[in-house]
């Protein structure tokens, strides 16, 4: 019978590489409880209209991207989220979030786009993201860019870089546009196909283009900041102060406009030269006008987004030593007659925070195994320590507490009194 694989993109995550990730999540929780934000889970599939609605019809994401499908039970138009700030922002309408005020969301889980797999992109791949909705001043702008910051030092991730840009209001943006695609047409033999298909649709996007064949032209267009009024850009001065008095360097890319049609004002990138092409490794910005565009009371906000796979990606090439999990202690069982004191004590220990293993024989093996063969697999687990269950042990009410990683000698401790000596067995944390 033909052995089943996953989906080419989609990847198995498997120990000890989970162990990493669980680390990640946990830091995140920690930083996210610390600056006031709260979870939120929102649906893998959603309707394929709110994309199409939130993101842009024009955008790559749902032009090449989604894994949209019909419902074969009632013909609705299904999408796999490509991202989740679409969602989130669905939730906020549908469930009126802002009734009593602001609400600050993080949210984690995996993401779905159609894209040629590479180093630090999948087909299915991770985000972890955060949401403050429903507050308008620029100071939450710079909250979220010092939340991001705040989580590379927890993490200890170096060499990387914040990019700022703003990409003003919409009136300001339509001039620019006007301006933009007048000087594109006049430079439409520098462009290639893509370009070309979306000078009139979103010639935004054309300025953030890889094409190193179009880069002087781009380099030379209308910029637009300099087409942003006096609160445009005191909107992203007041973020730039505040980043300044925190110590957070920044630079402005006037190039940078990220993917989603969502965006106004603040835009930002956090960016490492470590990873390649896929330099980015959170993005995010303001997007003020998306709830209302969702059908709900206008309302402001602003999120960012990392990439959970080029983080841990990052951690690897900075040679950051990841955390795996290995068990305080491994139980070696000479004889199964035992067995049912054994697992009653180390389910007393595991009560009282002790993270034991205990031996069980292998698929074609008779009995548990030879006392060498166990305390080999004992040292392999990675435990500090080895329970000795032996005869002698428990005819004296005892059980030998064995090192492994130190040169101290093995001791007795007595079964009736396990909570004396449970702490002794925790590995630091």
């Amino acid at each position: 019978m033909q052995k089943l694989a996953a989906i080419k993109g989609m990847n198995d995550i498997l120990p000890p590489d989970s162990a990493r990730w669980e680390w990640l999540e946990e830091v995140v929780r920690s930083l996210m409880r610390r600056y006031g934000y709260r979870a939120i889970r929102t649906p893998i599939v959603e309707p394929t209209a709110l994309f199409v609605r939130g993101l842009g019809e024009v955008t790559d994401i749902v032009e090449k991207e989604m894994y949209s499908f019909e419902d074969r039970l009632n013909g609705e138009q299904l999408t796999l989220r490509p991202e989740a700030t679409a969602g989130v922002v669905r939730a906020v309408v549908e469930h009126t979030l802002l009734h009593d005020g602001g609400k600050r969301l993080y949210y984690m889980g995996p993401m779905f786009r159609h894209e040629r797999p590479q180093r630090g992109r999948y087909r299915q791949f991770h985000q972890i993201g955060a949401e403050a909705v429903g507050f308008p001043g620029a100071e939450m702008d710079a909250e979220i860019i010092l939340l991001a910051h705040a989580l590379w030092a927890e993490l200890g991730l170096a060499n990387v870089r914040l990019e700022l840009n703003s990409l003003g209001e919409p009136e300001e943006r339509k001039v620019h546009r006007a301006a933009l695609i007048a000087y594109l047409e006049q430079h439409q033999e520098a462009l290639d196909d893509d370009a070309r298909r979306r000078l009139h649709s979103n010639p935004l996007r054309i300025l953030d283009t890889k094409n190193p064949a179009m880069q002087a032209v781009v380099d030379a267009a209308p910029r637009l900041m300099d087409y942003l009024g006096e609160a445009s850009r005191q909107h992203l001065r007041t973020v730039q102060s505040i980043l300044d008095a925190a110590g957070v360097a920044w630079s402005i890319n006037p190039r940078l406009v990220r993917g989603m049609d969502y965006y106004n004002l603040t835009v930002f990138e956090f960016v490492t030269d470590e990873l390649g092409a896929q330099g980015t490794i959170c993005g995010g910005g303001r997007y003020d006008y998306l709830i209302g565009q969702m059908g709900g009371r206008p309302a402001p906000a602003v999120g960012w987004a990392l990439g959970v796979e080029r983080v841990l990606e990052l951690l690897r090439s900075q040679a950051r030593e990841l955390p795996d999990v290995r068990p305080d202690a491994y139980a070696v069982v000479p004889d199964a007659a035992a067995l049912p004191v054994v697992m009653a004590t180390l389910q007393r220990l595991r009560a009282l925070g002790v993270a034991v293993q205990m031996h069980s024989a292998a698929a074609n093996a008779q009995g548990l195994g030879s006392m060498k063969a166990q305390l080999k697999k004992a040292d392999a687990s990675g435990a500090r320590f080895a329970l000795i269950f032996g005869a002698d042990e428990l005819a004296a009410g005892a059980v030998a507490v064995k090192p492994l990683r130190e040169t101290s000698a093995q001791r007795p401790c007595p079964l009736t009194d396990v909570a004396a000596w449970a702490a002794s067995l925790q590995s630091p944390r």
